[in-house]
């Protein structure tokens, strides 16, 4: 089952804490706006069909439109032709005059009817709208992958709702066309934790978060070792350079003969070739800082390539 699947198994099971019938009625007209089809009778008579591949949002719809409207319902489950291949289940209420005044009164009848914005005063009905829209065309990537949550409908309209809606919680969603649908899409990783929470999706949130921190701190871990082995391969370039600087000055003049300062550091380099600066500073038990140490080796680096202006180059 995909962590997509998950968040709408949970969210099926979300109980409103206010104006429940108002939150019910909102996310049943946002589900079925974005996974419906109409069915037209004759007389005016007016049904609607939803299609789904899970068996949880069939059975939320189901409740809430004979819990709300009283209407009779269809299901039909049709098996996966392969093992790979889901369960689709239909649930289908007839044309009637019964399930007209019920598809008005969700304002999906007549097609051109918008979703009222005085519906939308509360935040449990703001919540709904976001929660019906992601259980009639929503998806969300596995918390292990690149966040993204996306809500997909064939509506532009609609599609322009959802974002006013993310708008009202300050959440801010793009917009593109695929296929012939059009995509709300949320990228960044605290606007779908924040989605996942106004839905109500709160164990999947959890799980969301929980390797996200495990992403995180894997990132600071890399970024830190990676910083720190480039630390070391300076150190150890600076190092191998600095020897070789202190051989040529040999083979040329002897270290012997160089000043008494730069003389002291070269034989100290010598003797600790694979030494840092700060482990060269210790040796020296304060009597040269790290600074003072790094920059007689640097006067030695720029004697040695007054002998052999090109020795240094490859290093």
């Amino acid at each position: 089952m995909s962590f997509a699947e998950d968040v709408k198994n949970e969210l099926c099971g979300y109980e409103p804490e206010t104006d429940a019938d108002l939150a019910m009625k909102i996310e049943a007209s946002c589900l079925l706006r974005m996974g419906g089809s109409l069915l037209l009778g004759m007389n005016g008579d007016i049904g609607i069909r939803l299609a789904t591949a899970n068996n949880a949002v069939a059975r939320r719809l189901l409740g809430i439109l004979k819990k709300q409207y009283e209407l009779l319902t269809h299901v039909m489950v049709r098996q996966g032709l392969n093992l790979r291949k889901k369960n689709m289940y239909t649930l289908s209420v007839d044309p009637s005059q019964d399930s007209r005044k019920a598809l008005e009164d969700l304002a999906l009848w007549p097609v051109t009817e918008q979703l009222p914005r005085t519906w939308l005063s509360s935040m449990e009905a703001r919540r709904a709208f976001l929660r019906g829209a992601f259980l009639g065309g929503g998806s969300v990537n596995k918390p292990q992958s690149d966040y993204h949550l996306e809500f997909m409908t064939g509506n532009e309209n609609f599609a322009r709702e959802i974002i006013y809606v993310l708008k009202l919680f300050h959440i801010h969603g793009g917009l593109t066309e695929r296929k012939e649908e059009y995509v709300v899409y949320l990228k960044e990783g605290d606007a779908v934790t924040n989605c996942l929470q106004i839905m109500g999706a709160q164990s999947a949130l959890m799980e969301f978060e929980n390797v996200r921190i495990m992403k995180t701190v894997r990132n600071q871990i890399n970024r830190q070792v990676n910083c720190e082995t480039a630390n070391l391969q300076k150190t150890v370039d600076a190092a191998v350079r600095q020897v070789k600087a202190i051989r040529i000055l040999d083979e040329h003049i002897g270290i012997d003969e160089l000043p008494p300062k730069l003389r002291l550091v070269a034989k100290l380099r010598w003797d600790n070739p694979e030494a840092s600066l700060k482990e060269l500073e210790e040796l020296m038990d304060g009597t040269l800082s790290k600074s003072g140490i790094g920059h007689r080796l640097k006067k030695i680096e720029a004697l040695a390539l007054t002998y052999d202006p090109l020795a240094l180059e490859e290093i």
